[in-house]
């Protein structure tokens, strides 16, 4: 059976092809010219480009390839929707008719186009169910009480704001609320957050949406995410157990490690 992979940015797609390859799946790569890396067009046999507003190639090239089931991976920036893309026909009539442009009604909308011409969407941690985050303290360091009650806390907003579908993490000081992600995206939530705590520790708490499937937008963290956990004086990451992506978790929780940051996976 052939399979279609849409990648978006970061690592998350590389790992993705990575384990195919070592499981012998057919996969065939669709590129999203804005974000994707170009390391995937030699991570698979065959690999198609398409810019984010051509959703009628897409549907043309899926079929082409007699391609039924797809899994999406990688993030795409929700404010490149209100930057420079063209749609095209089939996006502009379902753009029309999303009573709201967030990342559910978006993404939720292509899924239900693809739906209607025979194309499935396969959970986007399935070539990668190793990587989800267990439930625990994952580092060397545990949370103190002060972090875990800063922790608690923005677990509760998290969960309010993913409810709202509008972003995913909030960065919490001493049982406040000081930031919470939307379109900017984690690290410049960070950043902005910093900026407003005059040195105070931080908390980031990041959760997934408060829905069933885990077919797109599934939190990711990876080692990136610590310098800017550093720079920006957070010194505990919160993560939902079971519904988080960890990409290069050893890699990851060593250098948490090394700067002394704790990283716990919370029950949904």
């Amino acid at each position: 059976m052939r399979y279609g992979l849409i990648a978006g940015n970061g690592r998350f797609p590389l790992l993705a092809l990575e384990s195919a390859a070592r499981l012998g799946l057919d996969v065939t790569v669709i590129a999203i010219e804005e974000e994707a890396s170009p390391e995937v067009a030699s991570m698979a046999p065959r690999c198609h480009w398409i810019s984010l507003g051509q959703l009628s190639k897409l549907i043309e090239i899926l079929k082409s390839e007699d391609i039924t089931e797809v899994v999406m991976c990688g993030q795409v920036k929700h404010a490149k929707i209100f930057s420079s893309i063209v749609p095209d026909w089939r996006l502009v009539k379902l753009l029309a008719s999303l009573p709201s442009r967030n990342t559910d009604g978006l993404i939720g909308g292509v899924v239900k186009v693809l739906e209607g011409e025979g194309i499935h969407l396969r959970d986007s941690t399935w070539l990668l169910k190793p990587l989800l985050a267990g439930a625990g303290v994952l580092t060397r360091r545990k949370p103190s009480k002060e972090e875990m009650a800063d922790v608690e806390y923005g677990c509760r907003v998290a969960n309010a704001l993913a409810g709202f579908d509008v972003g995913q993490a909030v960065a919490i000081s001493e049982r406040a609320c000081v930031a919470l992600e939307a379109m900017e995206g984690t690290d410049a939530m960070l950043r902005r957050a910093a900026g407003l705590v005059n040195g105070r520790r931080l908390a980031l708490v990041k959760v997934a949406r408060r829905r069933e499937h885990l077919l797109f937008d599934v939190p990711v963290v990876g080692r990136a995410t610590i310098p800017v956990m550093r720079e920006s004086g957070a010194t505990v990451l919160a993560v939902e157990a079971g519904r988080t992506l960890l990409l290069d978790r050893a890699e990851m929780i060593e250098a948490a490690n090394e700067a002394d940051i704790a990283i716990v996976g919370i029950e949904a």
